[in-house]
């Protein structure tokens, strides 16, 4: 117990630090929420596949892996694509659009009304996500500190503020990098014991308890997991594709870095399942009965499938690593949401509304203060996630996603492609999705569903969860999206305002970024070097685990680990150019 307590405060330690290393690259608002958009694309390329990845991989995800095998990977290969199509043609064309927020690209294409509606409906759904993710790292933390929850939501909650607060997106997202790293090593080093353990892939699949590894069991109708499959595609390609989730290429330094990090996003989200979820197929494949090791769980018992198999079949040292790298996953995800929440608050209510004329020092103190406010707001939504006993956090997440995210990202998605709309078209589109949830949220029932299309047999708990996921996307495809896109018969010419910030948008969409000059290029030395040997560090302190008290194949799983970080770091350091930090800024002007 104290060498995990020990293991992650090393680790709280080396976040700190981040936090104070890059506090000296803030001095405006722009560097406070996007870094300036002068990041290289490895730290882009890892803030972006960091946010779709928290401890809830670790526990909702994991329990979902245990209990219907590979059906889960569909969620995480639907992000892979996703992402692919970012790098084919979207994050160039994010970055292109030349904002700070996500809301002044929603203010130039949709007006100022929308900007404010778009403002204030998108910051509660960030902070719902966020407080389920605490709230997934918060399960696994008590059980192993002995805390109770309540006590390691709030101050796990405090730590990810204190951070975000301190160093803004720098710190964010050279975060972002380093716990990329960790977690590749911890769960990569986690996936090749349990495939030793189980004799190999082959041998962990035909192991799998259920008929079907593929799709798992508790299911009557195969056709409703290939429906909730098709739309689980669909859902993922429009939530990575829109200008809602456009913030994650903003702090690219150009268009060529931006659609480089979506191709690191995307092979990280094609590898990571196999990767995390090996140990769970692994542990179901056992017989192990997590409901008996976990009584107090209760219904949750198999968001633990993991942590078992971490603290039964892995080196002493290991569960505190493991907890660090979850705490990596949480955080990552959670700072992004602060940071970009407060920036949406500041740079498009704060300032436009109530402070016109407000200075750079004044803005980047608010932006500090709301980063506050909102850290306590995704505290509170966690402990009231905690109280909810009966629902699983894969299901809520799958929920959250269908019913509350899904419905927002369409006119920001349709608006790229869809040139002559109303301006209330968008919020128009928001009201009709809103009804649409409420609709399938709580007035549809699996009876009815079994009454319409006459089914023999009842729909079993996960088929009604499933289908319920599904009919949310089926139901905003046709009746949100089909409302914005009848909205162009409505369409008249804007005012010459209006169409100037119309054009503009689209003119950016068009126009690439390139980035030159030797002060980008000092930067650029001076991210590779700072970042390089924090991680260089924290391999070889990984690497010092190799002295405690395990067997050979333990001590040597330590090794293994930390040098995958080590590499990572020494290999950016090695990176930077020597021959662009003789030349002067002055050149470059």
């Amino acid at each position: 117990m104290e060498l995990n307590t020990i293991i992650v405060g090393i680790y709280f330690l080396f976040l700190i630090a981040i936090g104070w290393m890059f506090r000296t690259f803030t001095t405006n608002t722009s560097d406070y929420f996007r870094g300036g958009g002068s990041m290289l694309w490895w730290m882009v390329g890892a803030t972006a596949f960091m946010t779709q990845f928290s401890a809830w991989t670790f526990t909702g995800a994991a329990g979902k892996a245990y209990t219907d095998g590979f059906a889960v990977a569909f969620l995480f290969l639907a992000n892979a694509f996703g992402y692919l199509m970012n790098y084919v043609y979207f994050a160039p064309k994010f970055r292109q659009l030349r904002v700070v927020t996500v809301i002044e690209a929603i203010r130039m294409r949709f007006g100022n009304t929308n900007e404010q509606v778009f403002t204030w409906t998108g910051m509660p759904n960030s902070v719902v996500s966020a407080g389920i993710w605490l709230n997934g790292l918060a399960i696994i933390a008590s059980s192993i500190f002995g805390f109770d929850m309540t006590t390691t939501i709030v101050l796990t909650g405090l730590v990810v503020l204190a951070m975000s607060v301190t160093g803004g997106s720098w710190a964010v997202i050279a975060s972002d990098f380093m716990q990329m790293v960790i977690i590749i090593a911890v769960t990569l080093t986690c996936a090749i014991s349990a495939m030793v353990y189980g004799g190999g892939p082959v041998n962990i699949i035909e192991s799998f308890p259920t008929e079907s590894f593929v799709t798992g069991g508790d299911l009557n109708y195969l056709s409703i997991f290939t429906l909730w499959a098709v739309f689980i595609f669909i859902k993922q390609f429009s939530i990575t594709n829109n200008m809602l989730n456009s913030y994650r290429y903003l702090a690219a330094k150009d268009s060529n870095n931006a659609r480089k990090a979506a191709l690191l996003a995307c092979i990280l989200m094609t590898l990571g399942p196999v990767i995390w979820f090996m140990p769970s197929w692994f542990i179901a494949g056992q017989g192990i009965d997590l409901a008996a090791a976990y009584p107090e769980a209760g219904s949750k018992a198999a968001d633990f499938a993991y942590l078992y198999f971490v603290e039964n079949y892995m080196p002493i040292g290991m569960v505190g690593l493991l907890i660090a790298a979850m705490f990596a996953a949480t955080m990552s995800s959670m700072d992004s949401g602060l940071n970009r929440n407060s920036g949406i608050f500041v740079k498009n209510f704060y300032e436009p509304i109530l402070r016109p004329h407000a200075s750079e020092k004044e803005l980047v103190t608010v932006s500090k203060l709301t980063s506050t406010a909102f850290g306590v707001a995704i505290i509170l939504v966690a402990l009231f996630i905690n109280s909810l006993k009966g629902l699983s956090l894969f299901d809520t997440m799958m929920y959250v996603g269908a019913l509350l995210s899904f419905p927002m990202t369409i006119p920001a998605f349709c608006g790229f492609f869809i040139k002559k709309t109303p301006d209330w078209a968008a919020w128009g589109t928001l009201i009709m999705g809103a009804c649409v949830s409420i609709v399938v949220g709580f007035i549809i029932t699996p009876e009815m569903i079994e009454t319409l299309f006459a089914l023999d047999n009842k729909l079993t708990t996960r088929e009604w969860a499933d289908l319920k996921v599904a009919i949310g996307l089926i139901g905003h495809i046709v009746f949100t999206g089909g409302f914005f896109v009848m909205s162009t018969l409505f369409y008249k010419p804007l005012s010459d305002d209006r169409q100037r910030n119309v054009d503009a948008f689209f003119d950016n969409l068009a126009t690439p970024l390139v980035s030159e000059g030797t002060v980008q290029k000092k930067l650029d030395n001076k991210q590779r070097k700072m970042l390089g040997s924090l991680i260089a560090s924290v391999g070889i302190a990984i690497m010092a685990m190799f002295a405690l008290p395990n067997p050979f194949w333990g001590r040597m799983t330590f090794v293994l680990c930390g040098l995958i970080v080590f590499a990572v770091g020494l290999l950016l350091v090695k990176a930077v150019d020597d021959n662009v930090e003789s030349v002067s800024d002055a050149e470059t002007a």
